[in-house]
């Protein structure tokens, strides 16, 4: 039996960086990546690791979990025959 598990991450960059009235690209050179980094990330096409997402919580002064949120879809069961 396998077991397929769909969750995801959701962020809340995109609302941070706009109250800190912060450009992408000047958010980039704070946390140390490219503007077009944080662009796929506010659009939800790329998961961040574990470390850049500590250092953009960092940055912000808040705990992690404030602006990244596991979502556990559930547990999809299936049969190897």
């Amino acid at each position: 039996m396998k077991k397929n598990i769909s969750d995801s991450i959701t962020n809340k960059v995109y609302e941070y960086r706009v109250l800190a009235r912060l450009s992408q690209r000047e958010l980039a050179q704070q946390v140390g990546v490219s503007k077009q980094t944080i662009f796929v990330m506010e659009k939800g096409n790329y998961l961040p690791s574990l470390l850049l997402a500590f250092r953009i919580a960092k940055f912000f002064n808040v705990d992690i979990t404030e602006i990244f949120e596991y979502i556990e879809e559930g547990e999809v069961n299936h049969e190897d025959h």
